[in-house]
C-alpha cells in the first residue's frame, strides 16, 4: 500500500466496474462512454497546476473496458495513472474515502490532501437516482458534492463536468473561479454574483 501514496498529489480514485467475459452490444457502447469519461478526466487532470494522482480501481487489463480504452484513447497504456483489479474500499482506508456523489447534504469546500476523492465511473442511461450515495452508504464512507449550488444559479440544460472543476480548483484553491471555467455555460448555470 505504501507505493500508493503520492505525497504531493491530492488522491482521485475512479471506481469502474468492469468484467472480464464478451460484452453485448450495451456494453461495448457503455464501455466507450466510460472510455471517454476516462479520457477527459486525464486530459483534465494533464491540463492541471496541481494535478491529482489517479488510480482506476475494479479495473483490469484483461478487460473490455481496457481494450475500449486502448482502441479509444491515443497513447491510454503511457496514461500516468494506476490501474488496480481492487475496488476503491478494499484499496484505502475507509475513513480516508470521501465519494463525490450529487446527492450528498455535504458541500466540498476544501480538498483535503489526507482524503481520496471517489468518482463514479458510472453510465447510467436510466438515470437511477442516488446510485453513488447509497454505495458510499453501504461501506459508511463520507460523502461530497461539488458546492455548485452555494456558488452558482442554473438557467437550464445538463453534463457531467466533475474531473475538471475538481482539478481546476486543485490549482486555484477558488471554487467560483473553478465552477465559472469548468461548467459549461450551456449547462445553464451561472456565479451568483453575476445573476443581474
Amino acid at each position: 500500500m505504501e507505493s500508493l501514496k503520492a505525497s504531493s498529489f491530492c488522491r482521485l480514485t475512479w471506481n469502474v466496474s468492469a468484467r472480464r467475459e464478451r460484452p453485448r452490444p450495451q456494453e461495448v457502447r457503455l464501455g466507450a462512454r466510460l472510455a471517454g469519461q476516462i479520457r477527459r478526466l486525464y486530459g483534465s487532470n494533464k491540463k492541471a497546476d496541481r494535478p491529482f494522482w489517479i488510480c482506476l480501481t475494479g479495473f483490469t487489463t484483461d478487460s473490455p473496458l481496457y481494450e475500449e480504452c486502448l482502441r479509444m484513447n491515443d497513447g491510454f497504456s503511457s496514461y500516468l495513472l494506476d490501474i488496480m483489479e481492487e475496488d476503491c474500499f478494499s484499496l484505502f482506508p475507509l475513513e480516508t474515502l470521501v465519494y463525490l456523489t450529487p446527492d450528498s447534504e455535504h458541500a466540498l469546500e476544501d480538498v483535503d490532501l489526507n482524503k481520496v476523492y471517489i468518482l463514479g465511473g458510472l453510465v447510467d442511461e436510466s438515470i437511477q437516482k442516488k446510485v453513488t450515495f447509497q454505495k458510499a452508504q453501504e461501506y459508511s464512507v463520507k460523502t461530497a458534492r461539488l458546492p455548485i449550488q452555494e456558488y452558482m444559479v442554473r438557467r437550464q440544460n445538463g453534463k457531467n463536468y466533475h474531473s475538471k472543476i475538481l482539478a481546476i480548483n486543485q490549482g486555484t484553491h477558488n471554487w467560483p473561479e473553478a465552477l465559472k471555467k469548468g461548467v459549461s455555460s450551456g449547462k445553464g448555470y451561472v456565479l451568483r454574483n453575476s445573476v443581474e
